[in-house]
């Protein structure tokens, strides 16, 4: 009998292993259907999810259904912006209920999320995107008001990682709460309820392009109160923090028709200035458990009214502190005598009457005292600000009073006693006769270390003057490195820069004695760790650092004009003296005008552009280049030398204009050579060539011995373009004594190519041996015979390889010779014919020449004349 239990127990066991197996299966389909069901029927928006799947298993008797990758796309009038997006969903229910048939009600138990984002935006109309919810009861399947695919009688529930945005693009708030994580416990199955909450989440808020909280720590621990049928929520107990500022909660929010109808109130649980340091986060102001405070700081709120479409609660809300004071243990000095004053008011429920008073905020560090007061109005339409700055601060103390993290100290003292009123339109509109201003700014012995700098800077002195319609920068005297500027000119636009995110415009003058163009260049330092196996001494470690540029980005919040002069610019290995020209810098680029500088023995002029804008730096520039010393200017400039590599071959000045255009190196801001398009249009003058010192002339010496390429005429113009990595030299004309020269050809900036020289060569060039020839044949004057000799130059110009038609040119010399003797003894047998035949007329008789001697023939005159020419080229002379 037990047998057969066990047979029939394990029978019924291995039974409900296969159905929990195939359950998944058998369901997943009317799973699917149920969420698409539950879902489409009641939102006018495209649903989507990647899959569902079922789990028995884990938490059996409870049935896991998770969903992936759901996604909810607004139609019009926000067609294609995501609402929701959930990368996971996780419903928890009884497996009895996956029985229920279509039409009955599925009990939820649980549910989570991770990693949602959800997009609430408010277009300049008031619509908000979130209302997807179909009001036109034709448009609902028959079967929805029937069909309750869901009931909630939820226990607990979690949200993690949820990324909130809210964005009203009339009134321009832009809300983001990031990394927020919330779950709850209660019974939903009841009416009326507690639900146990946590929440942490970090708080950013900006305004009309002004961030007022970023990245603000949030936390709440609170106990609701719900009443599902009245939907009322109060707060029970709770405790909140904003960054370590503690703040408890009271009051309730009633669900109603046209909004949430808000009562609260909310405070500082204690009046510890404590309260004021945890407002700020943590990673700022350390650890504040053992600052030793006096004085007061409280926070307290009161907002009542209705939250709708048209309205916003009324709230007053106070902050103050009176004659309070802060000291850290580890810190040398403390601030005292701090007064805060501040009120943010709602007395009519419109958002735009809301009006910030911030009567008072001071402190003192030693004997320095600061003090400001502002009021704003209008904030939504218009803002309208005045406000009042007045007092001293010693730089070198903040660190000293406050744990303000910074590589080196800061140093200075900072001066202020500016008063200001001014109104957001005018400063958008540049109405800058609406803004009043009165005061002045100063900032002396100010030392910092920028990140990345290779030195500190140094301002010695800076003044800025508020006047009624324009701020000037009367004095700025800095130092870095060895670099020094002196700037003094106008802002045109400060307000704009500084409120609304504009561009900062201006006119400066800038004066310096030396500046030295790597001083402003910042630099990396990045690490490398490294291990390595040794045979008998285990794993070693070595680390490695090595500093590279950042690469180069003119700044695009500038739009001002440059009046430069400086004595001397060290740029890369160049020194520039007596340096001026205008700089207009816009729209991440240079525009440079009239630049004028002494280099190389001369003086170069330029004008052109230099943009950043592009992944790729660009620039387009003229060069005027007067009287440059060859060898100085073909050496340093790597353009140039790619161009003519003409360095130490040809001594002398350069005149020249040069047209040319490509890409930048990111990070040292040199031209990209392989990139370069242009022309040069040039004159050499007072020149020497340095034959031993090329290669090339060398080469074609020795295929020309009648050559000499020092005593060469260099004073003619060159032309020449280029373009990929080529230069194409047209054709020029080069006198050497009586000779014609014709040169052209193309080399590449990797030293590759190929020119042809065409001479025309008198025939008294070519030896004594010729001219000897010559004069026996009587062939006439040799300066009027001339034979043409081409020369073609390849390889590179380490390498190079010359070859001549010198047999083409023997050939050429030869048939001139032949075709001159030909027609000399045609012309003398013709006189003597006609001389004979005279004589016979008038009986003469003809002389006796059996005793003369056998003259060479012409064939022999003409073979001697070969081998002259083959011997002056080079050929083994015939003993």
């Amino acid at each position: 009998m037990l047998k057969k239990v066990l047979k029939w127990t394990g029978i019924v066991l291995l039974v409900l292993i296969i159905a929990l197996a195939a359950a998944p299966f058998l369901f997943k389909n009317k799973i699917k259907a149920m969420v698409a069901k539950a879902i489409n029927e009641q939102v006018d928006a495209t649903v989507a999810f990647e899959d569902v799947s079922l789990s028995l298993f884990s938490n059996f008797p409870q049935a896991n259904v998770t969903i992936d990758k759901l996604s909810i796309i607004n139609k019009a009038p926000f067609a294609g912006d995501t609402l929701v997006y959930m990368n996971e969903i996780n419903l928890k229910m009884s497996v009895k209920e996956l029985f229920k048939g279509d039409g009955e009600t599925m009990a939820l138990q649980s549910f989570s999320t991770k990693n949602g984002v959800v997009n609430i935006l408010f277009n300049k109309d008031g619509v908000g995107n979130f209302d997807i919810a179909i009001k036109d009861e034709a448009e609902k399947p028959a079967s929805a008001e029937a069909s309750k695919p869901f009931a909630l009688s939820i226990q607990n529930y979690e949200v993690e990682n949820l990324k909130f945005k809210y964005f009203d693009e009339r009134s321009k708030i832009k809300v983001v709460i990031d990394s927020l994580n919330h779950k709850g416990t209660g019974n939903f199955a009841a009416n009326k309820l507690d639900l146990d909450t946590h929440t942490t989440a970090k708080l950013t808020m900006d305004m009309d392009k002004t961030n007022y909280m970023r990245n603000v720590a949030l936390k709440l621990d609170a106990v609701l109160g719900m009443d599902l049928d009245k939907s009322i929520y109060t707060f029970k107990e709770n405790k909140a923090f904003i960054n370590q500022l503690p703040l408890e909660f009271d009051g309730s929010v009633a669900m109603v028709e046209a909004g949430q109808q808000i009562d609260m109130t909310f405070k500082t649980p204690t009046s510890s200035f404590k309260n004021f340091l945890g407002l700020i986060p943590e990673s700022y102001s350390g650890s504040i458990a053992n600052v030793k405070t006096n004085g007061d700081f409280t926070i307290n709120g009161k907002v009542n009214g209705l939250n709708s479409d048209n309205s916003v609660p009324k709230f007053n809300i106070a902050i103050a502190s009176n004659n309070a004071s802060f000291k850290y243990p580890d810190l040398p000095k403390s601030v005292e005598n701090i007064v805060i004053d501040t009120k943010i008011i709602n007395e009519t429920g419109v958002l735009n009457d809301t009006y910030v008073n911030l009567d008072k905020l001071s402190f003192r560090i030693d004997q320095d005292v600061f003090d400001a007061k502002a009021n704003i109005k209008n904030i939504i339409e218009n803002a309208l600000v005045d406000a009042r700055i007045k007092g001293t601060v010693n730089l070198g103390n903040v660190a000293k009073a406050y744990p303000v993290k910074l590589d080196m100290p800061l140093t200075g003292i900072l001066k202020a006693d500016v008063e200001t009123k001014f109104d957001m339109k005018s400063v958008e509109t540049g109405a800058y006769e609406k803004i009043q201003n009165k005061g002045l700014m100063s900032l002396s012995g100010f030392n910092y270390q920028a990140d990345g700098f290779p030195q500190p800077f140094v301002i010695s002195q800076a003044d800025v003057q508020f006047n009624p319609s324009r701020i000037t920068l009367s004095r700025f005297d800095a130092k870095t490195g060895s670099s020094d500027l002196a700037i003094n000119g106008t802002l045109d636009n400060f307000y704009g820069f500084v409120f609304k995110d504009q561009t900062l415009q201006g006119n400066f003058n800038m004066s310096s004695n030396k500046l030295v163009v790597s001083d402003f260049m910042a630099t990396e330092t990045k690490t490398t760790t490294t291990t390595k196996k040794t045979e008998g001494e285990g794993e070693k470690t070595t680390t490695k650092k090595t500093t590279t540029s950042d690469a180069v980005k003119i700044p695009a919040f500038l739009d001002c004009t440059i009046n430069a002069k400086a004595n001397t610019v060290v740029y890369d290995n160049l020194n520039l003296t007596n340096v001026s020209g205008k700089m207009i810098i816009k729209d991440e680029a240079v525009a440079l005008q009239n630049v004028k500088t002494n280099v190389f023995g001369g003086a170069i002029g330029f004008a052109g552009t230099v943009s950043t804008k592009g992944a790729t730096p660009k620039f387009d520039m003229n060069l005027d280049l007067n009287s440059l010393d060859i060898t100085q200017s073909f050496t340093q400039l790597e353009m140039l030398k790619s161009i003519a590599p003409i360095a130490g071959v040809i001594n002398g000045k350069m005149n020249s204009t040069i047209k040319v255009s490509g890409n930048l190196d990111a990070k040292e801001m040199t031209p990209d050579l392989n990139s370069l398009t242009g022309d040069l249009l040039g004159s050499l003058a007072n020149t020497t060539i340095n034959t031993q010192n090329s290669k090339v002339l060398t080469a074609l010496t020795s295929n020309l011995k009648f050559l000499d390429p020092s005593k060469l005429n260099l004073n003619q113009k060159i032309n020449l373009t280029f373009s990929d990595g080529k230069v194409n030299i047209k054709p020029f004309a080069l006198k050497y004594q009586d000779i014609d020269i014709n040169i052209q050809g193309t080399h590449g900036f990797d030293q590759n190519m190929n020119y042809t020289v065409a001479f025309d060569v008198p025939a008294k060039y070519l030896g004594s041996e010729v001219n000897s020839l010559i004069t026996s044949l009587k062939a006439g004057d040799a300066s009027k015979i001339s034979v043409p000799v081409n020369a073609v130059i390849t390889g590179n110009f380490k390498s190079p390889k010359v070859s001549t038609d010198i047999s083409k040119s023997v050939t050429s010399l030869t048939q001139q010779l032949i075709k001159q003797q030909k027609d000399k003894y045609v012309n003398e047998a013709k006189d003597k014919g006609k001389d004979l035949l005279n004589g016979i007329i008038n009986g003469n008789k003809p002389k006796d020449t059996t005793k003369t001697t056998t003259p060479k023939t012409d064939e022999e005159k003409v073979k001697s004349g070969i081998n002259a020419v083959k011997d002056l080229f080079g050929k083994k002379k015939k003993q």
